[in-house]
């Protein structure tokens, strides 16, 4: 007899067709291509490369708030941050308006790197939609946007 019970009837479920797996599956398989090469040419992790993408984008962000931008683990962020300051790519300072605060920018060393990272992701995600037409791409965009928007049910943020 085996050890694993199998019940004659339970709830059928096929995990492999599901919206958010497949959407996760996806995403993790993208994210692994686009990062193998600036991890190989930078050193950096994904959660590294998101953290300084942010801070490109917005310099003056606390790492919880890079965490609820990015949809990030705040452990996986405060890791990232560590390494990153670490290396001298990212600097911490307290904030001008309230001393307890720790606010996060890219150092001159994190500029360079990002400005040489961000063309690469820049160009994968061109290369990814090339055999999508214009009316695909904004068809995408806009479902993605309505998810967004829409909130996800069951979900604070």
């Amino acid at each position: 007899m085996s050890r694993h019970a199998h019940p004659a009837a339970h709830v059928e479920f096929d995990l492999e067709r599901l919206f958010s797996y497949r959407l996760a599956v996806l995403s993790n398989r993208i994210n692994l291509a686009i990062s193998r090469d600036y991890h190989r040419r930078f050193g950096l992790a994904i959660t590294e490369w998101r953290v300084m993408s942010m801070l490109g984008r917005k310099a003056g962000m606390s790492a919880g708030e890079v965490a609820a931008h990015t949809a990030l683990d705040k452990v996986a962020v405060s890791r990232a941050v560590a390494h990153l300051l670490e290396r001298g790519l990212i600097q911490r300072e307290i904030h001008d308006d309230d001393r307890r605060r720790s606010v996060l920018g890219l150092t001159e060393a994190g500029v360079k790197v990002h400005d040489e990272v961000a063309p690469l992701v820049m160009d994968y995600h061109k290369r990814l939609f090339a055999s999508f037409s214009q009316e695909d791409r904004d068809t995408l965009e806009k479902l993605i946007d309505k998810l967004g928007e829409e909130g996800l049910p069951g979900i604070q943020e």
